[in-house]
């Protein structure tokens, strides 16, 4: 039978094996010994815990993610939505995340939901759409102030989705369709003006070289007999109208002018 030196010395060895933990790298251990805390957390690597003198309380120091449910939003232009976003946080001071807080993960995730709300129901509808970078950084600002006494650093704050009425996506849907009407009528107006110029300059370009117009007539031709076509066109000048025109006007003058010599004579 063992003797009673050896069994203490069993006991002494399983105590001290039982006594050993061993922290991940991504870990830290913060002890309280006699229930108050060490000034430093233990880890990564080997931790003596002495139980039940000390106790410990693994803290990992990883980027973790709350996922912030959907809120009910109304925004400053009284309209409601309702949004969700992603929270990205990591510990940076173990000891105050054990000692300010009793659970930091539920008390983040409450603190998020309730920034969010706050924040977003601040601005107008389409500052909410829009300008979705910079009311992340002011969530991700917000929240890091408030979680800093906490031994907790955000690092990111997106909003995902806003989901919005169905009155509301028709009423969006109908002012982008007049804008876009709105810059069609811009567009084409413009294309209107600047072809006036063009044309205004193609008829003075024409205006000093009269042969361009007879040019131009031989293109038109070209153009229209081309795939096939059996349209017969013959150019006509329009100068030929214009002479015409006078001619018939200087024959009218000499008509009224005989009548009224004839009239005289008699």
């Amino acid at each position: 039978m063992l003797d009673l030196t050896t069994i203490a010395i069993l006991i002494v060895v399983l105590y001290v094996v039982s006594s050993i933990k061993i922290l991940a790298e991504y870990e830290r251990g913060v002890i309280f010994r006699l229930g108050r805390v060490l000034p430093q957390p233990k880890g990564p690597g080997i931790a003596l815990v002495f139980a039940p003198i000390d106790r410990i309380v693994r803290v990992s120091l990883r980027i973790d993610t709350i996922d912030v449910p959907t809120q009910d939003v109304v925004t400053r232009d009284n309209i409601s939505v309702k949004v969700n976003a992603v929270l990205y946080f990591r510990v940076v001071d173990p000891n105050l995340a054990v000692l300010q807080v009793s659970n930091f993960l539920y008390a983040t995730s409450q603190l998020a939901q309730t920034t969010l709300r706050s924040v977003l129901g601040e601005v107008e509808l389409d500052e909410l759409l829009s300008e979705r970078e910079k009311l992340n950084l002011k969530l991700q600002t917000i929240l890091d102030n408030h979680t800093a006494p906490w031994g907790i650093k955000v690092t990111m704050v997106e909003v995902k989705q806003v989901d919005l009425p169905e009155l509301m996506i028709r009423a969006i849907a109908k002012q982008a369709e007049a804008e876009r009407d709105r810059r069609a009528k811009v567009i084409h107006a413009e294309g209107e003006y600047m072809a006036a110029e063009k044309l205004s300059m193609a008829a003075q370009t024409i205006q000093r070289q009269p042969i361009a117009l007879q040019l131009r007539y031989l293109q038109t031709l070209v153009e229209i007999g081309a795939d096939k076509n059996t349209t017969i066109v013959f150019p006509l000048p329009v100068d030929i109208f214009s002479s015409v025109s006078r001619l018939l006007e200087q024959l009218a003058d000499d008509d009224k002018k005989k009548a009224g010599e004839a009239g005289t004579q008699e």
